[in-house]
């Protein structure tokens, strides 16, 4: 049976088995977004339907953020009226919507992948080309230090 972790644990950890990368999906166009097509290398790790639902709720923010309405439009004058100073006082909806990102995959973190020896990085850390997955050696198969 597989030892579960906690996301702390895991980060202190430097026993890094290896790393999954999930593209981008450009069929779309430039916009962004991920494949949903399942890893090979995580099927003992997580359900099939667990990382397409995560996969998917990642694509759908980003879509989100890059979503051109009132508000943006809205923002854009205003930025131009104040020669961008705005921006120190107020976030943009694209940054909020980053924000908002990065608490989903800390979140999928802490629930879904860390205990079960999996770490996501937000993709934004690897510049919107990725969603780098890290796998955990196991500890509990063989013996510890």
């Amino acid at each position: 049976m597989a030892e579960t972790h906690s996301l702390q644990e895991l980060q202190q950890q430097a026993a890094v088995a290896s790393k999954v990368y999930v593209q981008r999906d450009y069929n779309s166009g430039k916009i962004c977004k991920f494949q949903t097509k399942f890893p090979s290398e995580l099927e003992s790790r997580v359900g099939k339907q667990q990382f397409e639902e995560t996969m998917q709720t990642l694509n759908n923010l980003y879509a989100e953020a890059e979503k051109i309405g009132g508000k943006s439009y809205l923002e854009g004058c205003l930025a131009c009226m104040t020669a961008y100073t705005i921006f120190l006082c107020m976030e943009t909806h694209y940054e909020k919507v980053l924000k908002k990102i990065a608490r989903f995959v800390k979140e999928q973190n802490e629930k879904i992948y860390a205990p079960l020896g999996l770490l996501l990085t937000d993709p934004i850390e690897r510049g919107l080309r990725v969603v780098e997955i890290t796998i955990f050696e196991d500890r509990s198969i063989g013996s510890g230090r």
